[in-house]
């Protein structure tokens, strides 16, 4: 009967789990499958949602945990300006950590300020605070500071460290929805708006737990982040198991956002239209006109970068075409004056919300005034060819001092100016007539109109008539 049923519900299974009862009273058989099959069918629903709720990265991680292998920990280093290859370089570096199956991403943050928009910022918080990796923030090493939108974004980490005499504060206006910042710091957010702490306040505010004086301390205590107790030694030892890479910007995304920082846009803004001007008044295109438009390009690149002011933009170009009009005669007048105040004023108030540091404005302000004044006139002047070639009708011209002369000074000659030196110790004062008796190098070699010695290439040549004569 038993194995006449077995055969029943073998070659006939759609007449048991449908049918009311067999005939031979085994009714029971068929209920007791039917809860099994759907217990069955529920226990695989239930796996397969599970799998499915589970990240490729989590997935990944547990692979690891099974055979035992310690979790690979990334660390990003960011520094300077957080402009917007940084923010870009974040951002590939979360996607590149769920990817990998990282167990963690570290920020090592050295950075005052940040010159994306506020839109930028938000979507840069969005992306951390939706990652599928947990992300950590270090403040460190020791002098470092995280202040404005950059210190908000670092609010929106899973867990901050700050190193011994390193500074988090100066938050300014939250920008960042509090719903994406963590509990405690919006709890102290306005104490921070205009302050800044150390590491002993920032664990006193309850924005981070533990004392983190370097990068090694912060990542022993990460959930995940695997250690061992070494014996070797004297003392026993506690040192890191798992994997730390180290991730920054690539070559060529590192040097624009060097040359991005204040000092650099400054300086090679300045360079490069010096160097564009010099160009300008020369014949052909050389070295120092192709060195001149890269440098202006890339300080133009910063400009755009950096919040500048466009008024004191304004004021740097009208110095420079002052200076290029003096640069045209050779002779520092009205114009290199007003150039120079351009200049200074310009370069005080170029960037808004931060100044340059002293040593660049001076560097600038110095190095400019004294090229574009002094030795730019002199370049052009040597460039052009010979010292004597297409002066030589000068000689025997008649012209009238412009100031004082004693040893060296400035003659006008049909209106020009021209630096001048006397070829005889006789003193000549302003307004005196001279004449010009030879050329020398750069200068204009004179004497004065009464009582001057004859040109000693005049005086050779009379000679020779005489001989001729005789």
């Amino acid at each position: 009967m038993r194995r006449n049923g077995r055969d029943a519900f073998t070659f006939s299974p759609l007449p048991s789990l449908t049918g009311s009862s067999s005939a031979d009273g085994g009714g029971g058989r068929p209920a007791s499958l039917r809860r099994r099959l759907s217990l069955s069918v529920a226990f695989v629903a239930l796996l397969v949602g599970a799998l499915s709720a589970m990240s490729p990265a989590r997935a990944q991680n547990q692979a690891q945990d099974l055979t035992n292998e310690p979790l690979v920990f990334d660390v990003v280093q960011i520094s300077g300006f957080v402009d917007r290859i940084v923010a870009d370089f974040i951002e590939t570096s979360i996607d590149n950590a769920e990817a990998s199956g990282s167990g963690g991403l570290i920020l090592q943050v050295n950075s005052t300020r940040a010159v994306i928009s506020d839109e930028r910022v938000v979507e840069l918080a969005e992306k951390i605070s939706e990652a599928e990796v947990p992300i950590y923030a270090w403040v460190g090493p020791s002098g470092a500071d995280a202040r404005g939108t950059v210190a908000q974004l670092i609010a929106t980490t899973d867990e901050i460290g700050v190193a011994v005499g390193a500074e988090f504060g100066d938050t300014g206006e939250l920008v960042i929805p509090e719903s994406l910042l963590m509990p405690a710091f919006v709890e102290v957010a306005e104490s921070l708006r205009e302050n800044t702490v150390d590491e002993e306040t920032v664990i006193t505010f309850g924005l981070a737990d533990r004392d983190s004086p370097t990068l090694a301390f912060f990542a022993l205590e990460l959930p995940g982040f695997a250690s061992e107790i070494d014996t070797s030694g004297d003392e026993a030892v506690r040192v890191p198991v798992s994997p730390v890479r180290f991730s920054k910007l690539s070559l060529f995304d590192g040097w624009m956002h060097t040359f991005a920082s204040p000092a650099m846009t400054y300086l090679l803004f300045l360079i490069g239209a010096a160097l564009l001007i010099f160009e300008f008044y020369t014949a052909g295109v050389g070295i120092a006109g192709v060195l001149g438009a890269g440098c202006f390009v890339i300080g133009c690149y910063g400009l755009d970068v950096l919040p500048t002011r466009p008024w004191a933009l304004a004021l740097l170009i009208i110095a420079m075409l002052g200076y290029a009009v003096d640069v045209q005669t050779g002779v520092a007048q009205l114009w290199s004056v007003i150039a120079t105040a351009c200049l200074v004023v310009g370069s005080l108030f170029l960037f808004d919300g931060f100044a340059i540091s002293w040593i660049t404005l001076l560097a600038g302000i110095i190095g400019i005034s004294v090229s574009m004044i002094s030795g730019m006139p002199a370049m052009i002047r040597t460039r052009f060819g010979t010292p004597t070639i297409g002066r030589e009708w000068m000689i025997g011209t008649m012209g009238e001092a412009a100031e004082d002369i004693k040893r060296e000074g400035v003659v006008t000659i049909d209106g020009a100016p021209w630096k001048a030196r006397v070829n005889r110790t006789t003193p000549i004062a302003k307004g005196d007539p001279v004449r010009v008796v030879a050329i020398e190098g750069l200068y204009l070699e004179i004497e004065p109109e009464e009582g001057g010695a004859r040109d000693y290439r005049e005086m050779r040549g009379n000679r020779g008539d005489d001989t001729d004569a005789d």
